[in-house]
């Protein structure tokens, strides 16, 4: 791996896969479509050209994949497009990485594993997506499995970290770092798992150095499942944040959708935050080693100390 495409390179996941390809000495083309954004992320960096674009836009695509080994996909798009315009954007993925004959790593997440089975899932776990997302994901699994494209399927939990806006996470600590009274999605006695972008980025590359990898699912778990408080408990110590955090119910959330777009879907998501889905990370540790994993208290002091730059 020599040369890389990151698609939604200025996102959490895609600015974590930027840093962890850099480090490594390999050559990145970052793509997203604000070209401000990319250069205040990645224009101090050498080993880093910045491509910006539509990702619907064929050409556009396939410009920023000249002479790259290897597309990362972590470009998403808001929930309300998945129906109509999800399976025609991977087509596009699909139709970039046949072209120019690069092999395809996907930063997956666990919609299409359904309603939680009550222990932790494995990548033989049977996919049964109960919500349309999942179904949406899944055929988007398919489509890529039944192309000629060597593509690997990595799933993750929710993320936080550095640049990490569009996450659960950073809805609580967007208000925290100015001490003001913030929220928090879901029960805070629920525990759950969330994955340290850096964590999820490293553990991502090592698979892609594999050729072993390609073809495959993989389940890359975070740290450990915790709760809302521990969270808090965390923060507090760190910080000295003293100003209540109330949670968002699935309520709540539904009367926001009725005035905004995106909160109706995320309603349909909301069994996570209630019965959560857990991943079994056996098979990376059994395969390609020891997984990536940041403690929570490193992890959240990191990310609230990038969010103050």
């Amino acid at each position: 791996m020599k040369k890389v495409l990151v698609l939604g390179a200025s996102g959490g996941m895609g600015y974590a896969l930027v840093q962890e390809l850099v480090q490594r000495g390999i050559e990145v083309k970052a793509f997203a479509r604000s070209e401000q954004k990319l250069k205040a992320l990645f224009g101090h960096q050498e080993l880093v050209k910045i491509c910006t674009g539509d990702i619907f836009n064929l050409n556009e695509l396939l410009s920023a994949a000249e002479q790259v080994d290897t597309i990362f996909q972590s470009a998403n798009l808001p929930y309300e497009q998945w129906d109509e315009n999800l399976l025609p954007f991977f087509e596009k993925i699909l139709q970039v990485a046949k072209t120019v004959g690069a092999k395809l790593v996907l930063a997956e997440n666990i919609y299409a594993y359904g309603r939680s089975i009550g222990s932790k899932v494995t990548e033989d776990t049977p996919k049964r997506p109960h919500t349309k997302k999942g179904e949406i994901r899944l055929q988007v699994e398919k489509r890529i499995k039944n192309s000629n494209v060597q593509a690997l399927f990595a799933h993750l939990p929710d993320f936080y970290g550095p640049n990490a806006e569009n996450t659960l996470l950073h809805i609580t600590f967007k208000n925290v770092i100015q001490h003001k009274k913030s929220l928090f999605v879901g029960s805070k006695k629920v525990a759950r798992e969330f994955i340290y972008t850096p964590d999820g980025a490293k553990a991502l590359v090592n698979l892609a150095l594999q050729d072993k990898a390609f073809g495959q699912n993989w389940n890359i778990p975070g740290y450990d499942v915790i709760t809302g408080e521990e969270i808090l408990q965390i923060i507090r110590e760190i910080n000295g944040y003293k100003k209540p955090v109330f949670p968002i119910s699935k309520g709540i959330v539904k009367l926001a959708g009725l005035f905004d777009p995106t909160m109706r879907e995320v309603v349909e998501m909301f069994y996570l935050n209630e019965d959560p889905v857990v991943l079994d990370g056996a098979k990376y540790e059994r395969e390609i080693g020891p997984l990536p994993r940041t403690s929570y208290q490193v992890g959240i002091k990191q990310t609230l100390e990038y969010m103050l730059l």
